[in-house]
């Protein structure tokens, strides 16, 4: 197979929904409840491009265009199981509060911004989720560093946040209007 790759980077620590199901798991035979049931809903096609989560011409308007419930995908069909509610999404421990390097895949580097939210606290992860689930970003970085083929955010995640929760990552480039968006489920 041949062409050009569309992607250009996800969350790979902690790991988004679409990192997990293509690299810590096989789209062919995954292994969480989470990453069958996106699979099943969406095809195996959603992982093997699991780095194009995007909308081409967002230009800072993420709010305004992705409809509440469809968040991790950014309203994208193609990438619908990822919205789906559940709690069985594979999840990476954290320590709320804690400094950690948010590391975001770069398959094709772009100048911009990232902002990550965490979910609030009481946020159902069974239920679709909504903007309004989101707390205002605890980070925005502009041009982070890249090593290693990731960039690197050194952020302080929300302090007393407990049980399951959900990173989520809008990264808006500055040289274009296109947008990634990327979904992490934690535990605290």
């Amino acid at each position: 197979m041949t062409g050009v790759a569309q992607g250009h980077g996800s969350a790979q620590g902690p790991f988004s929904r679409t990192y997990n199901c293509r690299w810590n798991e096989n789209p062919e035979a995954p292994t969480s409840g989470g990453c069958k049931a996106a699979i099943a809903a969406g095809g195996t096609q959603a992982m093997y491009d699991w780095h194009e989560v995007n909308i081409a011409n967002a230009a800072g308007n993420s709010r305004s265009i992705i409809p509440d419930g469809k968040l991790c995908s950014a309203g994208r069909d193609k990438y619908k199981g990822l919205d789906l509610p559940r709690t069985d999404w594979a999840a990476t421990k954290l320590t709320s509060g804690a400094n950690i390097t948010f590391q975001l895949k770069a398959t094709a580097p772009h100048r911009g911004t990232f902002e990550l939210f965490s979910t609030k606290t009481g946020w159902n992860p069974s239920a679709p989720l909504k903007w309004s689930d989101l707390d205002s970003s605890f980070a925005k970085v502009t041009e982070p560093t890249i090593a290693n083929g990731a960039y690197q955010i050194n952020v302080k995640l929300p302090s007393g946040k407990t049980g399951r929760h959900l990173i989520y990552v809008i990264w808006q480039r500055s040289d274009s209007p296109e947008a990634f968006y990327s979904c992490s489920d934690v535990i605290y």
